[in-house]
């Protein structure tokens, strides 16, 4: 019958599921798994299981256990670097509080759209966060060369925002406009990477824009008061 093997000691049990999404996935294994722990028997041994939707199970588990391991790597690798280059675990803080804010609000807006966190998705935080930096470091550098020149926090951002303000704004709109035509994409999962990357590189920019400053008056210090 082909559901046999040819000692018939195994036998392929047949699931059809309505959909492929993640929640409907791991319904299925949870309630083979509770079947298979209610009914014991010494004879019979259930295994999980091959086909599309054995893999895919497989690829969404893998996936969740990567997902904080690959977040945590990558604000751990920006937050050395950045503390390596500028010498303050403040500035370093202005910098990665707004990056991560922002991965929270790409993760609601993946829950709000019902995009589920898969192989494709998985790397758009980390491309994204990767490259959204670049915006506050861009900010920043120019804040840091002021201060040291004895401007406080006002002038600071303010010659900072006329020095990188426009470059920051305008490479933020470029690449979002370019990735925001994969939403065009018959392709889902290219669709879904240009809807986030985009909304990614526009929202870090204006954190860094709104966000950086904020925290920046509340974490840098001059003489002892606030910047």
């Amino acid at each position: 019958t082909g559901l046999l093997n040819t000692d018939c000691s195994a036998m392929q049990i047949l699931i059809f599921t309505r959909d492929h999404d993640g929640a409907t996935i791991a319904h299925v294994v949870d309630e083979v798994k509770r079947f298979r722990d209610q009914n014991p028997s010494d004879r019979l041994d259930f295994l999980l299981a091959s086909g599309n939707v054995g893999v895919m199970a497989a690829t969404n588990e893998a996936v969740d256990a990567a997902a904080v391991t690959m977040l945590l790597l990558v604000f751990g690798a920006i937050s050395l670097l950045f503390f390596a280059e500028f010498r303050s675990w403040r500035a370093t803080l202005c910098i990665v509080l707004p990056l991560s804010i922002v991965a929270v609000m790409c993760s609601a807006l993946m829950a709000l759209l019902d995009i589920g966190l898969k192989v494709s998705t998985l790397p758009v935080l980390a491309i994204a966060v990767g490259i959204g930096v670049d915006y506050g470091i861009y900010l920043y550098e120019r804040m840091s060369y002021r201060f040291g020149h004895g401007d406080d926090l006002p002038e600071a951002f303010f010659q900072a925002l006329r020095q990188r303000g426009t470059a920051v704004m305008f490479t933020a709109a470029t690449m979002s406009v370019g990735v925001g035509t994969w939403m065009l994409s018959a392709l889902k999962f290219q669709a879904d990477m240009g809807l986030l990357m985009a909304f990614m590189f526009l929202v870090n920019m204006l954190a860094a824009l709104v966000l950086l400053p904020a925290f920046a008056s509340i974490l840098l210090r001059k003489g002892g008061r606030p910047a």
